[in-house]
C-alpha cells in the first residue's frame, strides 16, 4: 500500500510539473495571395491568440511571401524569415507581436499574435510605422483586442 501511495504522489507531481508541456500547441497559418473571404495578400488569419510555449508555423501557399516581426514585447528580436520558406516560431514571452510580409506590407499583409492574452505593449504596437493599407488594417485589428 505504501508503494502504491508513493507511485500516485510521484505521478501527480510529474503531471503538475510538466503540465505546461502537455498543453502547448502548434498552429499553422498560411501566407496567401487570396483568402476564402476575398481578401488579397493576407495571412490565413489576421489575429491569433496563443499561450506561452505555443508554436506557429507559417506556410507559403504561393510564392513571394515571408514573415517579418516589426513589433514585439521588449527583449524579443525582430526576426525575418526567408522568402518562400516555411517559418516556425515558438512564443516564450507574453504580449502582442506584429508581423508583415515584406513585399506586400503596403497592400495590408500584416498580422498579430497575442500571447498569453497580454496586451501591455498595445500602445507601442499602435505606434509602429506601417505603410499603405496596413495603417487602417492595424487600427482595426488593435480595436478588436
Amino acid at each position: 500500500m505504501k508503494n502504491l501511495l508513493i507511485l500516485v504522489i510521484t505521478v501527480n507531481l510529474f503531471l503538475v510539473v510538466f503540465s505546461g508541456l502537455a498543453y502547448s500547441k502548434d498552429m499553422q497559418l498560411d501566407m496567401l495571395n487570396k483568402r476564402a473571404d476575398g481578401q488579397k495578400m493576407v495571412y490565413s488569419e489576421d489575429v491569433v491568440k496563443v499561450e506561452i510555449g505555443d508554436t506557429i508555423t507559417w506556410l507559403p501557399k504561393t510564392k513571394g511571401h515571408n514573415v517579418h516581426f516589426i513589433a514585439a514585447p521588449d527583449g524579443i528580436k525582430k526576426v525575418k524569415s526567408k522568402m518562400n520558406k516555411k517559418f516556425t516560431y515558438t512564443f516564450e514571452k507574453p504580449g502582442i507581436y506584429l508581423y508583415q510580409c515584406t513585399p506586400h506590407k503596403t497592400m495590408g499583409m500584416i498580422g498579430l499574435v497575442v500571447v498569453g492574452n497580454n496586451i501591455d505593449n498595445k500602445k507601442l504596437v499602435a505606434k509602429t510605422k506601417v505603410f499603405g493599407k496596413s495603417k487602417k488594417k492595424l487600427k482595426k485589428m488593435l480595436s478588436t483586442l
